[in-house]
């Protein structure tokens, strides 16, 4: 039950203020009455009744109070559990400090490399390619033929491997593995690639991902075929959906606001206040779990040892005590405290590339389409006991049209 003592008083939200050319948009929030009155919401599962952590502060401290709320739980830190989509323990998202400093040290200098202009060159191209098709087309499916070819290309250059890797990662579609009837036979699918490439990098190690995982120490021995396993299968579960979704949100924005191309154009270093924005007000990942280890009072709800409390970004990063017009769309907006790649200990490894695939995006855009107009659209939605939560394009149908030369 949640306790009914008072609250801290709810500071109103800011009225808006637009500047020249500024573009805004309504952002659907199911946290908005619960983070104000309780700062908490219930979330029913057939185990346990989850506490989702709404408000800002509060889901900051937790992320880096990892001794009360743990994620040194395998499978059970996704919310629905894992257990039947993966063998493997997810590393280091899913171990605290200091196995999680540790695990991270391994990899955190590959991840970095998405900084470097070699880098992005190629992101560049890979964009470069996908808008001559689609400008060179009526119209596009921006989710199944722009937004997942874009990351799932982008991925083989994270990792380090031929292009023509991101064939097999489109197959497999939106998700590697979800939640669905099909959900274990991708999960089984993934793991068996994954095993072959290890293998292969075993054999002959190379300067990619693979390769880095079969030769790491960890603490003076080398890697288990589990460990390599699990930080692969984040990479993939993490790094790839997530991204697609953001595309495609940031596709569909320009569609349905014609004005927020020009407003780049007129000041370029709004690319990356723009792409902090998108990644604030998109947020794919709902929320993510903890555990916690000893009875603990999560503001009124009991969580019993041994179940999970929730850290929800998506309502931290609408906290109008945080962001002025916070559910709306400021693609200048500055300061930009969002949650969307973490905080604490599990900032998110693949953030560099996120960054740099947006980035490069709303770049490429601005240079070459002069305006993108939305033919149809399916809106997804996250449906759960406790919400129902926009999430971004079933399908999203856009026409492209070049920038006058």
């Amino acid at each position: 039950m949640l306790d009914a003592a008072a609250r801290p008083p709810y500071l109103d939200r800011v009225p808006a203020t637009f500047t020249a050319g500024s573009t805004m948009a309504d952002i659907p929030d199911p946290f908005r009455e619960p983070r104000r009155t309780h700062g908490v919401l219930g979330l029913p599962t057939d185990r346990e009744t989850i506490p989702l952590i709404l408000r800002h502060d509060d889901v900051r401290k937790a992320a880096k109070d990892w001794k009360t709320f743990s994620s040194d739980a395998p499978f059970r830190v996704p919310i629905p559990s894992e257990e039947h989509l993966r063998s493997v323990r997810q590393l280091p998202i899913e171990t605290d400090p200091p196995d999680h400093t540790d695990y991270r040290d391994l990899v955190e200098p590959f991840f970095l490399r998405a900084k470097q202009p070699a880098f992005i060159a190629r992101v560049e191209a890979i964009v470069d390619r996908l808008l001559d098709e689609a400008l060179g087309r009526d119209a596009i499916e921006a989710v199944g033929d722009f937004s997942l070819p874009l990351q799932s290309r982008a991925l083989t250059v994270l990792l380090g491997v031929d292009e023509a890797e991101a064939e097999r990662f489109i197959g497999w579609g939106v998700h590697v593995f979800h939640h669905g009837e099909n959900g274990a036979e991708k999960g089984q699918d993934l793991e068996r690639y994954l095993n072959e490439q290890f293998d292969k990098a075993a054999a002959n190690p190379g300067d990619d991902f693979y390769s880095l995982l079969t030769t790491a120490e960890f603490r003076g021995r080398p890697l288990t075929r589990a460990e390599q396993l699990g930080f692969a299968n984040l990479m993939f579960a993490g790094g790839r959906d997530t991204m697609i979704y953001s595309v495609a949100c940031a596709i569909g924005y320009f569609a349905e606001h014609s004005e927020a191309l020009d407003f780049l154009r007129a000041d370029p270093a709004r690319i990356v206040l723009a792409s902090e924005e998108f990644f604030r007000v998109y947020m794919p990942l709902t929320h993510i779990g903890r555990v916690c280890p000893v009875d603990t009072d999560v503001h009124g709800m009991t969580v019993q040892a041994g179940d999970r409390a929730s850290l929800c970004w998506a309502s931290a990063n609408l906290d109008e005590t945080v962001f002025p017009a916070a559910d709306e769309v400021h693609l200048d907006r500055r300061p930009n405290q969002h949650v969307s790649f973490g905080f604490g200990a599990h900032l998110c490894l693949g953030a560099a590339h996120a960054r740099t695939v947006m980035r490069t995006l709303l770049t490429r855009l601005c240079n070459r389409v002069g305006r993108i107009d939305l033919i149809s659209k399916v809106d997804r939605v996250e449906h759960t006991l406790a919400y129902d939560r926009p999430l971004g394009y079933e399908s999203l149908v856009v026409r492209m049209h070049p920038r006058p030369s």
